[in-house]
């Protein structure tokens, strides 16, 4: 079965800023998307959702549907609706991968499920990054050039106020110095999450091939084939190792 994508965009830069609508006239969710395609092919469907979609396009049954979300977000994370929150949460915790990008680290569902402000240090000028791969065994840093050389983006530096990743992948260093841990994962409850923040919407970062090639390895690792199910407290009698019982917090009979 091909792996159920869903890209979500904020799609308020490509609505009202110039430079967005010249560098993605297609929309930065629809060139992650096609990004996507164009490495997986029939490996995954993948489909795009935006923040005016009705119940921001994630519904219960859409995320059901889906096996792996990615977000961009930037300026609008507030209008993001508390009750969709709580919707992706569940479903990352039942297994749902979640990959946040670049300024997702500040968007709700981020700072839910990591537990910390997620705030960094940054400097919004065209810098140049250099991505380099910490662990090169791992899957999502297969086939990516080391280093991974970006000649125009927004500068993301240490510290950065989130737990210790499970996964260090890659660190990136800027022209003034500064480093960054610019691609970690983490596990949450049954759910993958690999957060990769190259790709402000001021630089074409996600029409670069090595990129895509690292978000559609992130949505293989990301990806369980198994049913979605919250973790959950289960009783088992003495001996019976196979039948849990449900705990409603009364003393047993």
């Amino acid at each position: 079965m091909p792996i159920r994508i869903l890209v979500w965009g904020e799609n308020h830069h490509e609505k009202h800023h110039e430079v967005p609508q010249l560098i993605y006239p297609d929309t930065m969710h629809g060139t992650i998307a096609a990004g996507l395609r164009r490495v997986l092919g029939d490996d995954a469907v993948v489909e795009t959702a935006t923040l005016d979609d009705p119940e921001h396009g994630l519904t219960e049954e859409r995320l059901a549907q889906t096996d792996v979300l990615f977000w961009w977000g930037h300026i609008r994370h507030d209008a993001v609706a508390d009750e969709v929150v709580d919707r992706v949460h569940g479903h990352v915790l039942a297994g749902m991968g979640f990959v946040p990008l670049h300024s997702a680290h500040f968007s709700k569902i981020f700072i839910r499920l990591m537990g910390t402000t997620c705030s960094l240090r940054w400097r919004q000028a065209q810098d140049r990054e250099l991505v380099w791969t910490i662990d090169p065994t791992h899957p999502i840093a297969d086939g990516v050039p080391q280093p991974l050389v970006i000649s125009a983006q927004e500068m993301y530096g240490e510290p950065f106020d989130v737990p210790a990743p499970d996964e260090l992948v890659f660190v990136s260093n800027f022209s003034g110095g500064e480093v960054f841990r610019s691609g970690m994962t983490y596990r949450r409850g049954h759910g993958r999450i690999f957060y990769f923040s190259p790709g402000d919407q001021d630089y074409p970062v996600y029409h670069d091939a090595a990129i895509q090639r690292v978000l559609a390895n992130a949505a293989r690792w990301a990806h369980q084939d198994q049913p979605r199910t919250l973790p959950r407290l289960a009783m088992y009698q003495e001996g019976d190792y196979e039948t849990p019982r449900e705990w409603n917090g009364k003393p047993q009979e």
